[in-house]
């Protein structure tokens, strides 16, 4: 009984280091160069960056690799169920057609009308550079990320992959003011009279992007044709990220019937992806931002992933095959979020798009505290003091589970010279020394346990609210006070971690000490301990622990002292 709260207390310097092991292992180190993460804009009236290398010398190999697209029967069509034929990308020289919003600035590819760069204008890619914006998409190494899509034919009719050469009508476009949507089409032409033309739409205050890709059959025969779309990204290298934070970058998707799951890197290397799906999405995600091809709902759909060339990893959806007449149109829509991971516009654009925010098993107690943090920083402005009362509401929702814990800590105090003169008597003798001090807690009606269980309910609780501190755009680079001007990265002075340690060594104090010697003074080691770890994590997640300490040593002090006055006047009387 008496290691119990040792147990206990090693449990909860444990969570801490388990959530890190977790974060390496799961997601582990970059292998990759150090290299700077993010690209600046280029600054209005430069000329934009040229088409990479990569793109214009694309091979077949990475379209999706979907079963062979039969041709349509028809009476003039010998070739019918021919497999596709590998087509070569299309010569020409590709352009880029740069397109800004009020939210977004982006750059796409006339090879295949591949969106190749995404700047995100309401997101610094550095906290002291706010006038420099987060670049999403890249088309080249260090942290490529591209968004791509296209057409699977036959052999009876060529159609464009993301590899064929598109034209534009114009190479710049903006949303002015007053408007507020905006088209971008590109066309491209067969030798047959099959036209294709991709069309993007974007939309004021918006990062959804709704993706068509539309077939004019100008043949004089049906087509046969399937629409792909697909994510390529490297590995995420980025310096500015926390030490000892490591966040997850990979794949996922999702299906009414499978529910979100992560398609790792790791398992991408491993074996393909290959699954149906009616109803879901798949994606790329990173810490904080994420882009996701959403199909119709009601479409069936096939998930692929694919690695291609060195540490390029693809995850993709391809639709079943559609047959047009001669003559007719058939418009393939999609939508593309590229942006970041706001719950509450997620939770809107398509079912289960909101679990990218990963939560993981506590995510029935993540969401309520999310949405109850939001709620207080709509009326106080300030992510600081909204962590700051939250944190107050929560340990006020315990305050009767902390009460009992801390009446019997108080008795457990009350009774610890009693419980070392049993140690002194029985020495190593556990048998009887246990025995004597199970008379010792019935005599004096103290539950040995009554102050660990109530601290044990709320651990769940305390680990939601680390989770939506770390995993929460919101908070990043969003300022504190004084010296704290950044809650997603570490005090710069370390000054919150050492008042966490102090409050910690101050808890420690009123807490009856342990009977052993060994233990106390491995108790005593432990606020070092911690601070030493706390002065590596984001200040919001300091502050809370920093806070709750306080609150806990407030509380415990007066219930304590209550104690004492009650005992008092037990003797007096």
């Amino acid at each position: 009984m008496d290691n119990f709260r040792l147990i206990l207390l090693l449990s909860l310097a444990a969570v801490l280091f388990l959530i890190y092991q977790a974060w390496v292992q799961d997601y582990g180190q970059p292998t990759q160069p150090q290299q700077i993460a993010t690209t600046e804009a280029p600054p209005a009236g430069d000329e934009p960056s040229a088409v990479p290398t990569d793109q214009t010398v694309a091979t077949p190999t990475d379209t999706p690799d979907a079963p062979p697209v039969a041709a349509a029967q028809t009476p003039s069509s010998p070739t019918a169920g021919r497999p596709a034929a590998t087509v070569p990308p299309a010569e020409g020289t590709a352009e880029l057609v740069t397109v800004e919003t009020d939210v977004l600035r982006a750059e796409i590819s006339t090879r295949g009308g591949t969106l190749q760069a995404l700047w995100l204008k309401d997101y610094p890619a550095v906290a002291n550079r706010p006038d420099v914006p987060l670049q999403l998409l890249k088309p080249d190494t260090p942290n490529m990320f591209i968004a791509q899509s296209g057409l699977l034919g036959n052999a009876d009719t060529k159609v464009p992959t993301h590899n064929d050469v598109f034209t534009a009508e114009r190479t710049s476009y903006r949303l002015k003011h007053g408007e507020d949507d905006l088209l971008v089409e590109l066309v491209w032409r067969g030798d047959d009279g099959v036209e294709v033309t991709k069309r993007y739409r974007f939309k004021r205050g918006s990062y959804l992007i709704r993706a068509e890709q539309s077939v004019n059959n100008g043949s004089d025969h049906p087509v046969a044709i399937r629409n792909y779309d697909q994510l390529q990204r490297t590995e995420l290298i980025d310096p500015n990220e926390a030490r000892f934070v490591r966040t997850y970058t990979g794949g996922a998707y999702y299906g009414p019937d499978v529910k979100y799951k992560k398609e790792t890197f790791e398992d991408m290397d491993k074996r393909p992806l290959d699954v149906t799906i009616t109803g879901g999405w798949i994606a790329m995600l990173q810490h904080y931002f994420m882009a996701a091809w959403i199909p119709d709902q009601d479409l069936t759909e096939t998930f692929y992933s694919k690695v291609v060339g060195s540490g390029h990893y693809i995850i993709g959806k391809y639709s079943p095959t559609e047959t047009v007449p001669a003559g007719a149109n058939y418009t393939f829509e999609n939508k593309l979020f590229a942006g970041p991971k706001l719950q509450d516009e997620l939770d809107k654009i398509a079912d289960g798009l909101d679990l990218a925010v990963d939560y993981g098993w506590l995510t029935v107690l993540a969401r309520p505290i999310f949405w109850l943090l939001e709620m207080i920083h709509r009326l106080v402005g300030n992510w600081g003091w909204s962590i700051i009362i939250l944190t107050i509401l929560i340990k006020g929702s315990f305050y009767k589970l902390s009460e009992a814990s801390y009446k019997s800590m108080a008795h457990m105090r009350k009774v610890a010279p009693r419980l070392k003169a049993l140690k002194d008597r029985y020495g190593d003798d556990k048998e009887r020394l246990n025995q004597a001090m199970m008379d010792l807690y019935k005599k004096e009606k103290i539950n040995p346990l009554g102050g660990c269980l109530p601290i044990l309910v709320q651990i769940p609780v305390f680990i939601s609210l680390y989770w939506v501190l770390l995993k929460s755009v919101e908070m990043r680079y969003a300022p504190f006070m004084l010296w704290i001007h950044n809650l997603s990265a570490p005090d710069p002075y370390y000054v919150l971690p050492l008042i966490m340690g102090v409050s910690m060594f101050v808890q420690q104090k009123l807490n009856p000490p342990p009977p052993d010697p060994m233990q106390e003074k491995l108790f005593m080691a432990l606020p070092f301990v911690f601070t030493v770890f706390f002065a590596f994590f984001p200040a919001g997640l300091v502050l809370y622990w920093t806070v709750n300490n306080l609150l806990s040593i407030a509380q415990q002090w007066y219930i304590t002292r209550k104690i004492e006055r009650e005992d008092a006047a037990k003797h007096r009387a």
